[in-house]
């Protein structure tokens, strides 16, 4: 079955940066859309970003201007570039993917945010 793996998290102070890095074990065409979701604590889990199979994105309206979603298909990679961090930027990242062929959707088992006030 699809494998997706988050890394890249951190600790980091407020105004820094992170890379954070969802690779799949399998070629990420066989996904029309991925996503990073994150999760405060008590918080439920929020959309951070998308990508299309023909890489259109989208934001939250909470990061857009300060975070950048891209993927490559040579690495099976997505990544979400995080920059100007604030402290409501804190939570668990996840990687979701939707299956392109079939009915169905992938998640990783997230990478920890910590940014620091």
């Amino acid at each position: 079955q699809v494998q997706l793996v988050e890394s890249g998290g951190g600790l980091v102070q407020a105004g820094g940066s992170l890379t954070l890095t969802c690779t799949a074990s399998t070629a990420i065409v066989n996904f029309k859309r991925m996503y990073w979701y994150r999760q405060a604590p008590k918080k439920q889990r929020e959309l951070v970003a998308s990508i299309t199979l023909s890489r259109v994105t989208n934001y939250a309206d909470s990061v857009r201007g300060r975070f950048t979603i891209s993927k490559n298909s040579a690495e099976n990679t997505m990544s979400l570039q995080m920059d100007l961090l604030k402290s409501d930027d804190t939570g668990v990242y996840y990687c979701k993917a939707d299956a392109l062929l079939e009915a169905g959707e992938y998640w990783g088992q997230g990478t920890q945010v910590t940014v620091s006030s």
